[in-house]
């Protein structure tokens, strides 16, 4: 499948696909759509394939090699820059889980602020910026270590 060159459609569709890798387990193809970028968590930076793997398999509890999740993200709000070539996006992520003896919840929500640019290849994240949790039920099925205590 050709990549969307609008960014009305691509930038929508690099939200919706890191929440369906990440809700699927498949942390490696979640983690790919960085290949060209950095994750922030906390202020520290993580930038490689390999590091943001690392990072979300030291946070995240799987069963059977899935987290139990779905990641809703919503309100996106995209600026494109005047050259049509790099973009910014702020939304919200909400995250419900239904696991072993946990029925479903709601998890946490709060903000993504993320940087995009287009290349030859079209539109990829250059930065993902966990900005905030707003709101924070019982992660104890979800997060190895609780909400607060990442960073």
């Amino acid at each position: 499948m050709k990549a969307c060159d609008d960014p009305a459609i691509a930038i929508p569709n690099l939200l919706y696909t890191y929440a369906m890798h990440f809700d699927d387990g498949d942390f490696s193809s979640a983690a790919a759509l960085f290949d060209k970028g950095t994750v922030i968590v906390g202020g520290q930076h993580v930038a490689g394939v390999i590091a943001i793997l690392s990072l979300w398999r030291d946070w995240v509890k799987t069963y059977d090699g899935k987290p139990l999740t779905r990641h809703l993200v919503t309100n996106p709000i995209i600026e494109i820059d005047d050259g049509g070539d790099a973009a910014t996006c702020y939304s919200q992520w909400t995250v419900i889980q239904a696991a072993p003896g946990f029925p479903l919840q709601i998890v946490a929500s709060g903000r993504y602020h993320d940087r995009f640019a287009r290349d030859g290849e079209g539109w990829h994240f250059t930065t993902r910026e966990y900005l905030q949790t707003d709101l924070v039920g019982d992660s104890s099925a979800h997060t190895i270590k609780p909400l607060s205590q990442r960073a």
